[in-house]
């Protein structure tokens, strides 16, 4: 089963980046072709007859399969990024983590009105960061179509955050 395959190659880092916290580290996917063409395989198969615009990446795992799955489906690239790394004109929203705050930005013209976007990011925890990127989407006039995740820790109820955003994730921890 193809969700197993993405399973077994996620790394288990006991006590990073501090004690009782159990990373879960994705490097292995990246590092093996058919894990990493797995997981962009069951993106396409998810998503090929949305009719998407666009892919909204956000910073920085996010990016890592973000540009695969647009250039597979022909879309457009949106990277969503922590603030002061984009150059151009841009909308901002702060929002709180487990641990403090933060702001993403997106260029203000990087989408449209109607514009029918995926959200993909590597991890659904809390939710915070994939809420407040829906937000943005939103400030900008896009349809967010759904929200993709490479793995979700579901006992953070981080889904909750999402609304009625439909959300595609194959490895539930």
């Amino acid at each position: 089963m193809n969700s197993q395959l993405l399973t077994d190659a996620i790394r288990d880092i006991p006590d990073f980046p501090k004690p009782g916290i159990v990373f879960k580290h994705i490097t292995p996917i990246l590092q093996d072709p058919v894990a990493y063409r797995t997981f962009i395989d069951l993106l396409i198969a998810e998503y090929q007859d949305k009719e998407l615009d666009a892919i909204v990446a956000v910073d920085a795992r996010g990016f890592l399969f973000g540009g695969a799955l647009a250039y597979a489906l022909g879309v457009s690239l949106v990277p969503v990024r922590k603030k002061g790394k984009l150059p151009f004109n841009t909308h901002e929203i702060s929002y709180d983590l487990e641990y403090g705050n933060a702001t993403l930005e997106i260029h203000a013209d990087a989408l449209s009105t109607g514009d029918r976007v995926l959200i993909l990011d590597d991890l659904l925890a809390t939710g915070g960061t994939v809420e407040a990127t829906i937000q943005l989407c939103k400030t900008l006039g896009a349809e967010v179509v759904g929200c993709a995740f490479l793995m979700e820790l579901s006992f953070l109820g981080g889904r909750e955050r999402l609304g009625n955003v439909p959300v595609f994730v194959p490895v539930v921890v």
